[in-house]
C-alpha cells in the first residue's frame, strides 16, 4: 500500500479552531529523559507504521538530544493517554513532531481537546513562531485529518511513497 503523506499548516494563533475543553485532559511537561517517551511512541505508533517503532537506540539518543525539541504527556486525569513532541525549526517554524493517543484512550473524545492544547504549546515555543505544522498519512488513525482540519489547520501539500 503506498503513503499518501499530507502536511498541514496554521500560519497564525487566530487560525485554531479550539475544541470544547474535557474534563481532566491536560498536558504535563516532560524533558528528554522521562522514561514515557520511548515506548509511548512506540505504542502508539505501531498500528501505523510511525518510524519512532523501529528507532534503535542511537536514533533514539539523538532524536531526544535536539534542544529544540519539547515533550508533553496527554494527561486525562490520573492516566497518560498520549504524547506530543514539537519541535522548533528554521525561521518562524514549529512542527509538532508527533501527536497521538493510546489505543485505549481513542474514541473516548480526547483527541480534539488534546490537539487544542499541543497547538497551543506549539505557538508559544517563542514569540517568533509564525507557522506551526505537521504531517500526516493515510497510515494515521483514519480520524487524524479530519481533526486537524477541524481545529484550523490546512493542507499545503501532498506526497505519494511507494509502499515499504
Amino acid at each position: 500500500m503506498e503513503e499518501i503523506i499530507t502536511y498541514v499548516e496554521m500560519t497564525a494563533p487566530g487560525d485554531l479552531v479550539p475544541s470544547g475543553p474535557v474534563d481532566g485532559v491536560a498536558l504535563e511537561g516532560i524533558d528528554a529523559s522521562s522514561p514515557w517517551i520511548r515506548p509511548l511512541c512506540v505504542e502508539i505508533g505501531a498500528a501505523h507504521g510511525w518510524r519512532s517503532v523501529t528507532r534503535d537506540d542511537d536514533g533514539w539518543a539523538e532524536w531526544l538530544a535536539d534542544p529544540r525539541r519539547r515533550f508533553w504527556l496527554v494527561r486525562a486525569g490520573p492516566e497518560v493517554a498520549g504524547f506530543v513532541a514539537t519541535r522548533r525549526g528554521e525561521g518562524g517554524d514549529a512542527q509538532i513532531t508527533t501527536f497521538g493517543l493510546r489505543p485505549s484512550f481513542i474514541g473516548r473524545g480526547l483527541g480534539g481537546y488534546a490537539l487544542t492544547l499541543a497547538v497551543g504549546e506549539a505557538w508559544r515555543l517563542d514569540d517568533a513562531v509564525t507557522r506551526v505544522w505537521l504531517r500526516t498519512s493515510n497510515l494515521d488513525h483514519p480520524a487524524a485529518l479530519t481533526n486537524y482540519r477541524r481545529r484550523g489547520f490546512r493542507v499545503y501539500r501532498t506526497e505519494v511513497e511507494p509502499a515499504r
